[in-house]
This record gives structure tokens, sequence and C-alpha cells, in this order.
């Protein structure tokens, strides 16, 4: 049966419309169920604690519980795959860490390709890493440092929160371009790692500033110098690295991540919500007060920084020679 041309025609533009309608009704629906945000990385870690944070806001601003979901192992490869591997419906996130931009190079083969599998949502924080020692270790600056290591060659121990995890690398850089030997020790987490730190089992470590400010602040630990290559709000009278190491910087920063695929209006959904956060002053004055600072922008600057990153630590990686446990 031959339909009347305009009997046709409405219907053609009714079935046109159909696919942007449920489109546009399934971003405006998500998240239509609890969505999991996976951190691969123990709790307590100043991850772990901006990834609650920003759950916390999402939850109260999307309606539905955004749940932190802790899967720690392999420097976050086990999260990291998960997410990989979850539908790219928005439901799963992953919280994205610079050791996802060491282990491109860190791991000889890995199960996904990062860049290619995990889409970029948004930047949370960054912020430096501070270089710390047991009151134990005589120096107190990072020259007297540097001579007291020369002096006493492998005999410093270097804490880290893993293989290839920021404190691990930053060490490793600060170790390539002053000459000085230090015995890398690896452990389960920068919570672990701080915690002998603190005890004097280790000597030094280039922790994640949000963790230790506060052991810092009660003089517990000596802070020498932060990584970056600004001074930092939160440290004030702390000098850089760079002010003594010239040309050396090592940031720590947090997003979140979706798998590929993931619709650009979920995406960008939330994007703006994290966007919003960030420019919310308590939320500002909170990453503050551990010693962090907004990171704002669009999926593409986040995507930018990832591959930034990526370049600038394979480097570190390739010369150091460094390897997964």
């Amino acid at each position: 049966m031959k339909l009347p041309r305009r009997r046709f025609l409405h219907l053609a533009a009714g079935a046109a419309a159909l696919p942007v309608v449920s489109h546009i009704a399934w971003a405006q629906a998500y998240p239509s169920r609890p969505v999991r945000i996976i951190v691969g990385f123990p709790p307590g870690g100043v991850g772990d604690i901006l990834a609650r944070l920003m759950g916390q806001w999402l939850s109260d601003r999307l309606g539905q519980p955004f749940v932190i979901e802790n899967r720690p192992g392999a420097a976050s490869n086990i999260g990291t795959e998960m997410v990989v591997r979850a539908p790219a419906d928005g439901h799963t996130l992953l919280l994205v860490t610079p050791p996802n931009t060491i282990n491109v190079t860190l791991y000889d083969k890995l199960n996904f390709n990062f860049i290619r599998d995990i889409a970029p949502v948004a930047g949370i924080a960054h912020g430096p890493n501070v270089m710390v020692v047991n009151p134990s270790v005589p120096a107190k600056t990072v020259p007297e440092f540097i001579a007291h290591a020369k002096a006493n060659p492998s005999t410093l121990s270097m804490a880290s929160g893993g293989n290839g995890s920021t404190q691990h690398v930053a060490g490793e850089l600060f170790k390539m371009m002053t000459g000085v030997s230090m015995q890398h020790v690896p452990y389960r987490g920068g919570v672990a790692a701080l915690a002998d730190l603190i005890s004097g089992r280790v000597h030094v470590m280039f922790d994640n500033l949000p963790t230790s400010i506060e052991t810092i602040r009660a003089g517990k630990l000596r802070a020498l110098a932060v990584t970056t290559a600004a001074r930092s709000e939160a440290l004030p009278a702390v000098p850089t690295v760079a002010e003594f190491v010239p040309g050396y910087e090592a940031s720590a920063w947090w997003g979140i991540g979706a798998p590929k695929n993931t619709p650009a209006d979920i995406v960008n959904k939330l994007n703006r919500e994290i966007n919003a956060a960030l420019a919310d002053p308590k939320m500002q004055a909170r990453l503050a007060d551990l010693g962090g600072t907004v990171l704002p922008g669009s999926p593409a600057d986040f995507g930018k920084l990832i591959a930034d990153e990526t370049e600038k630590w394979a480097k570190v990686v390739k010369f150091s020679g460094a390897k997964p446990e």
C-alpha cells in the first residue's frame, strides 16, 4: 500500500526525531542508578579523600549515590582495567592519577591502552609533592641532604607508595638530576610508606603534600622542599627543589575518567558538575587545606594533561630502568 506523500513525510520526520529524543532523554536521566568511582589505591590516601569529596558533591547534585570503591594493586592497573571493561554508560568511573600515565612505560605489557581506552572527563586538583625526611636525618636543606647522601652512599632509603607511584618517580627524577644514591623501598600505598617514615624505618619520601601536610605541621616530619616549579601556598616558607636543582619539577594531580565510548552528553554532564564543584568556595577551601589547587577545564584539557604527563614520565622510567613489582 502506497502512503499519501503528506502522511509519509510526517512518519519519516517522526522516525528521524526518535534517536535524538531518546539520546537526550538518556543523558537527562543519567545517572539512573548508583555510580561507582573506582580508586586504584587503598583507603586513606589523598586520591581516596578527593574521590570521596567529589563523590559526595555529585551524589548531592545528581540524585544518585556515587560510591567509592577501592581496588588497589599493580600500581592502579587492577582498578583501571575494571573501568576499561565496564559498560560505557557512565555508571563506572575511574579516579585518574599520575600512575596511569607512568604505567604506560613502566609495564611492558598491559591488557589495555590507557589513552585509547579511558575517556577523560575532568580534572579535580593538582599540587606538589613534598620532599620530607624523618627528623633523624641530619639535613635541614636540599643541599645538605645531597651532601649527606653523597658522603654516605647507598645508606639512605627512599619510601614510596609503590613502583611507578608519583612518590617513586619524583624520587627517581631527583636521583637522576643530582647523582645521589638511595635505596627505593616500595609499599602498598602511600599511607603505609608514610607511617614507616614517621617511625624512622625509612629516611626520605617525596610524598603527596595533601597526605603529609599535617605530619609536617605537627613536627613529625621535616619538609625540605616542594616539587613544583613554584612554592606552595600551604607551606610558603618551604623552598622548591628547583631552587637548588634547576629544572626539577614533579606535580601530583587527580581527575575523573570513564570507559571509552561513554556518550559525550554524559561526559559533558559530569564535567559541568565537577567544574561547578571546583568553583565552589567551600570546595576550594577544603582542597587548599589539603595542600591542593583546583584543576578546572574541559575533557579535552584533561586529555592534554594526560598525554603530556605520559610523554614526560616515559623518559624518567626509561632512564631509571624502573620495573613493576
